[in-house]
């Protein structure tokens, strides 16, 4: 599939960082996040890679931050390094990770993280996080990737919108509606207004849930795009209108017959934009 991406035109591969989901009608989990990125990585060679986004209480930060340099590196230095505090307490719980408190640990992780990504040698203890003399070697050649948070909460854009590169939102952050997507994309403006930066300058990027074949029989949220290639096409056009920058396509059910249309529709997309 990640080769399907890659051939179908598609400019990147995103992974969810999560362990594990109980639905009413069963228990499913994704492998692995880094994992997968890092064999991702071996198999392609154009695409941007990335986690969206990468749980950080998950994660003890310095082990991140190395497993981050590592796959920058395989890659060539084609990595995007989303960012968030999570959300889905079922995980957590599952895997004896602690759920409260998230927006303090991420606070605390990104800040560890950053230096170590930059090259710092880093000694640091806080309530969660203890370093001494920590430093990625070998660090990659292609420095530090860029950083994007994924999330729309008042407290994670006051802490991560005045460094970082990119912001992102899932469709249910829109309700998978362009209008309502134009509508958080200008609150996020005027959230980097209130910390003193230029929206310009900050990259916006939001999933959207195409499906394709018969719909499921138990919806899990937000109505998903349907139609013709040229029809979908549209809808894509209403979201780089809406002031977003990149587009991640989830698309249901994730298969090779998804991605091969989903090319349709990207390159339907592309002619309407000549």
């Amino acid at each position: 599939m990640a080769r399907a991406i890659e051939d179908g035109g598609f400019d990147s591969i995103w992974v969810g960082d999560h362990l594990l989901y109980r639905h009413p009608d069963g228990v499913v989990g994704p492998w692995e996040a880094w994992a997968t990125l890092t064999a991702v990585a071996a198999i392609t060679e154009r695409v941007t890679l990335g986690p969206l986004v990468a749980a950080l209480p998950f994660h003890n930060p310095a082990l991140l931050a190395k497993q981050v340099a590592t796959v920058h590196e395989i890659s060539g230095g084609r990595l995007s390094f989303g960012v968030g505090a999570g959300w889905n307490q079922t995980e957590f719980d599952a895997f004896g990770l602690p759920y409260q408190r998230r927006v303090d640990r991420f606070e605390d992780s990104i800040g560890v993280i950053r230096r170590l990504l930059a090259g710092e040698t880093v000694t640091h203890h806080s309530e969660f996080v203890t370093l001494t003399d920590c430093v990625i070697k070998p660090a990659s050649r292609f420095g530090g990737p860029p950083i994007f948070v994924g999330s729309n909460s008042s407290r994670m854009l006051a802490i991560t919108l005045p460094w970082v590169d990119g912001w992102n939102t899932w469709f249910d952050g829109f309700d998978n509606d362009p209008a309502t997507l134009a509508s958080l994309a200008a609150r996020i403006d005027r959230a980097c207004a209130e910390v003193g930066r230029d929206p310009v300058t900050l990259d916006k990027s939001a999933a959207v849930l195409v499906q394709f074949g018969r719909p499921p029989a138990i919806s899990r949220g937000s109505a998903p795009w349907r139609g013709s290639s040229v029809q979908l096409a549209e809808r894509l056009a209403e979201v780089a209108a809406a002031g977003v920058d990149h587009v991640q396509l989830v698309l249901d059910p994730i298969t090779l017959g998804s991605i091969e249309t989903a090319a349709e529709m990207l390159g339907e997309f592309r002619s309407q934009s000549r």
